[in-house]
């Protein structure tokens, strides 16, 4: 990780959950972090004392589902903070329901916020690394169920597993894309993680009869990522918790 001190960082999704574990991580190792979210506020206060700290953190608010506040919120960071060169597209939501009960609405913005939020980030973050030919890594965080559909505990996921199989095909698509650049991406694929994303999409759901994650242990795999020489290539990392059985 040293050669990413001083290095900018960008975290979606960082005001809670993986996304907030991911930006004090990397904050702890030495980046200079800018975390997008809706939640301005939550990210100041969670990111105000980091313990260890030896990098520093800038909150932005800014929803991924409008190409518009992204493309102006990665200007913001090339003008007063500096050129990104790791992106951590975390920002997901999800909601559960059978996919003929749901909402249009809803399985809208599923799809806005999980695969076009993505897309946008990404589009913005290359712009600044193609520009100067910097070595960069782009982390997408997936979930297993972007490999095999199910339905983890009986629960009905409806358009959200569609919107992670999205993200499996659009990482191997910037993979092939990107070749011969100096620009890494890995498709990282979490099992069942404590975070709010579960509690607001499978409210009647008791997490703890179930083997989970903590967002803890995947800002972890995200340093080991980062942290790997930039010759090294990790496509896809899976990391389900002992004991789950759902591939």
């Amino acid at each position: 990780m040293d050669r990413w001190a001083g290095k900018v960082a960008v975290v979606t999704g960082a005001s809670s959950g993986i996304g907030l574990a991911t930006a004090k991580a990397l904050v702890q190792n030495g980046m200079v972090v800018v975390g997008l979210a809706r939640r301005k506020e939550k990210m100041e206060s969670e990111l105000a004392n980091i313990r260890g700290a030896t990098g520093k953190f800038y909150a932005v608010k800014c929803d991924v589902a409008r190409d518009n506040e992204v493309a102006e919120a990665f200007e913001w960071i090339k003008k007063n903070v500096g050129k990104v060169q790791v992106l951590i597209n975390n920002a997901g939501i999800a909601s559960g329901g059978k996919f003929t009960e749901v909402d249009n609405a809803i399985l809208k913005n599923i799809m806005e916020v999980n695969v076009m939020g993505t897309i946008y980030c990404t589009k913005e973050a290359l712009k600044v690394l193609q520009a100067d030919n910097l070595p960069g890594h782009i982390i997408n965080i997936n979930s297993i169920v972007g490999h095999t559909v199910l339905k983890p505990m009986g629960r009905d996921l409806n358009i959200y597993v569609a919107s992670k199989y999205a993200i499996t095909g659009f990482s191997e698509t910037l993979v092939r894309e990107l070749m011969g650049q100096n620009i890494r991406v890995t498709s990282l694929s979490p099992g069942l993680v404590k975070t709010e994303i579960v509690g607001s999409g499978l409210k009647d759901l008791n997490i703890l009869d179930y083997p989970f994650l903590e967002s803890e242990d995947i800002a972890n795999a995200i340093i080991y990522l980062l942290g790997t020489p930039q010759r090294v290539q990790v496509k896809e990392l899976l990391i389900p918790p002992l004991g789950e059985n759902f591939l």
